[in-house]
């Protein structure tokens, strides 16, 4: 408000609102005529002295007051003078306040977040949405959100006393108090906290929503390389973008879960790198990133209900102890089969948004309707050769274009950790060599990823697996001197592995002309140490596409499951395991994975019905050239 003489002002409106003043309140937030919430601060024998504010004081003299009145109460006034010396004077008003507009009156230049860095010491206020409510030992930490950015509001009761307690989480509110600087950014500490009602949380809702749909817009980097292959994905990733820049404007938590192998860590790492930088740009309080972002491992190829349990849980009592909101889940190289349904219908229970970006083959009736988002090649008339990590480097960049220069070697690890059989992969080659990175290297990086990876096991080891992977990596030599000693033990425990297992490895010829290997990893492989089953089979099929030169499938068994991988042999795996799912009754039979690489669970007891099924479907299977391996590149 302005100061104006009462001739000046429409009478109509002061009959019709009344002004509660914020504490900080000084006489050029009044006018003369104006209604205002009074509180009683004295009583004497001419009239009473009230408060309408901290800063502002006045009397109501007693040829002015209609009612009797004692220290403490609350009474409505009307401004009738303010005079040269800064007295005011006020007379009673009998009306009551429920048949008028109340209107909360805030002190100081009305702001947004993203402003506060430049007006520390400044009495602001601001408006916008509840999303946190921590109670700490001394003050309640209210953080507020209206699209620009997410500010700390620090409101003080008494210690470990929660203040404002009608205020909840996702009420929009207008917060009045000084601009302090804590750990080095800014929070407001607050004078007065009010929740917004009726046109007033309108008008800011509006604006709330137009400025986080304004900063939420991706970028738009030209990609890294010139693939057709890949223009269809753009559109989707773009809006997986938007989804998780909007996540953070929104203040709510991210959880991404990834396969835990080179792929998925190659997926994962660079839109964590991406989304860390986002949400400091966004949140002032400067442990937001530590809060509101979690990468979390996967071992197997879908989201299991272990996973899903132990996620709600964490979720559950962060909201509970934190007053955070409950996350968003961005599944990353895995997440699109029917495998991952049940976990999804569990935060279906909590409204949990979902969204998942992944190469293996889907199940888009299964999973649609249970996705926000979902990006995968399959669904675009490409496969798994555009693999996780090659499509999160440029999601990374649509989130934080200014990372793309960490990121250029990245697609390659992707790529080669994956046997990516893409013609885009002389690109990415490439591209590495440009950064300094020659293929030799790059398969180190791999072997170190898949080494630590393996020993991590449930846990996303941060500052180990980005060292390995040279990304956001303060220190080269020790990122070289890390990959050699990772690698170098990878490859020894791997030789180790094979050399025990050959002699057990059974060979035979397939009617297609493909050469078949099987070894009984459960028996004749070591357990509980590197490599595991899956990577026991990877490598020992690498080892005899090498010496043979034709085309091999290789399977490892176990009690109750085969791991497969072929070369130069169209397996389609998904569809073989939907057909033994239909002919082998009582198999439990379930799994999945690419054309060339997957695995299949079965119940013990119907083992060698599986397995004598699945061979017949391999050697039905027809061969293709162009499914050759990446070893064999030279050839190609």
């Amino acid at each position: 408000m302005t100061t104006s003489a009462a001739g000046d002002a429409d009478p109509d409106s002061f009959e019709r609102v009344v002004n509660d003043l914020a504490p900080g309140c000084t006489v050029d937030d009044t006018e003369e005529g104006g209604l205002y919430v009074a509180t009683v601060n004295g009583v004497v024998k001419y009239g009473v002295f009230v408060d309408l504010s901290e800063q502002l004081s006045g009397l109501v003299h007693e040829s002015k007051l209609d009612g009797t009145y004692e220290i403490g109460d609350e009474m409505l006034v009307r401004l009738v003078e303010i005079r040269e010396n800064g007295d005011l004077g006020f007379e009673d008003v009998t009306t009551e306040f429920d048949d008028l507009d109340r209107v909360d009156v805030a002190h100081g230049d009305g702001v947004t977040i993203d402003e506060l860095a430049d007006r520390t010491g400044d009495a602001v206020h601001v408006e916008g949405d509840i999303v946190q409510i921590k109670q700490t030992a001394g003050p309640t930490i209210f953080s507020v959100r209206d699209g620009t950015g997410v500010v700390p509001c620090a409101a003080f009761e008494e210690a470990g006393v929660r203040a404002y307690p009608a205020i909840e989480l996702g009420d929009t509110v207008r917060v009045t108090g000084g601009i302090e600087t804590h750990d080095d950014a800014p929070q407001l500490e607050v004078d007065k906290l009010v929740r917004l009602r009726g046109e007033a949380k309108t008008e800011v809702r509006e604006r709330i929503d137009a400025a986080i749909a304004a900063n939420a817009e991706p970028a738009d980097p030209d990609p890294l390389i010139e693939w057709p292959a890949f223009d269809s994905l753009r559109e989707g990733l773009t809006a997986v973008a938007r989804r998780l820049r909007t996540a953070v404007l929104e203040g709510r938590p991210i959880r991404v879960r990834h396969h835990a192998d080179g792929d998925g860590m190659c997926a994962a790492i660079p839109v964590q790198l991406a989304l860390e930088n986002y949400i400091a740009d966004v949140h002032a309080d400067p442990d937001a990133p530590r809060h509101l972002f979690k990468r979390l491992p996967s071992k197997a190829p879908f989201y299991e209900m272990e996973d899903v349990t132990r996620d709600l849980n964490f979720a559950l009592e962060d909201a509970e102890r934190h007053g955070q909101r409950l996350p968003l889940l961005f599944m990353v190289d895995n997440g699109s089969t029917e495998e991952d349904t049940p976990a999804y219908r569990a935060l279906a229970q909590y409204d949990i948004p979902i969204i998942a970006v992944d190469h293996h083959h889907p199940d888009p009736d299964a999973v649609g309707p249970l996705l926000d988002e979902h990006v995968n090649p399959y669904l675009h008339g490409e496969d798994y050769r555009i693999t996780t990590g090659m499509m999160c480097v440029e999601l990374a960049r649509m989130i934080d274009p200014s990372i793309t220069d960490d990121l250029r070697h990245v697609p390659a690890v992707a790529g080669l950790a994956d046997r990516s059989k893409a013609h885009a992969m002389d690109d990415y080659l490439a591209l590495a060599a440009d950064a300094g990175y020659d293929e030799t290297e790059l398969e180190d990086i791999v072997e170190a990823l898949d080494y630590a990876a393996h020993w991590l096991r449930y846990q996303s080891g941060p500052n180990l697996i980005s060292d390995a992977l040279d990304l956001d990596c303060d220190d080269a030599e020790r990122h070289a001197e890390l990959v050699e000693f990772l690698s170098s033990r990878a490859r020894r425990d791997v030789e180790r592995q094979l050399d025990d297992a050959e002699p057990h490895v059974e060979h035979e010829r397939l009617d297609n002309d493909a050469h078949l290997y099987r070894l009984d990893v459960e028996n004749h492989a070591r357990r509980f140490t590197y490599p595991a089953p899956g990577k026991t089979t990877g490598e020992l099929h690498d080892r005899k596409v090498t010496e043979t030169g034709d085309p091999v499938i290789t399977i490892g068994v176990g009690p109750d499951f085969a791991v497969l991988r072929s070369d130069g042999v169209r397996l389609d795996i998904p569809n073989m395991v939907t057909e033994l799912q239909d002919e082998l009754e009582g198999a439990g039979v379930s799994g999945g994975g690419h054309l060339v690489v997957g695995s299949i669970k079965f119940v013990p007891g119907a083992r060698e019905r599986v397995l004598d099924a699945l061979v017949e479907k391999m050697e039905a299977a027809e061969l293709d050239a162009e499914l050759r391996s990446t070893l064999l590149r030279d050839d190609n």
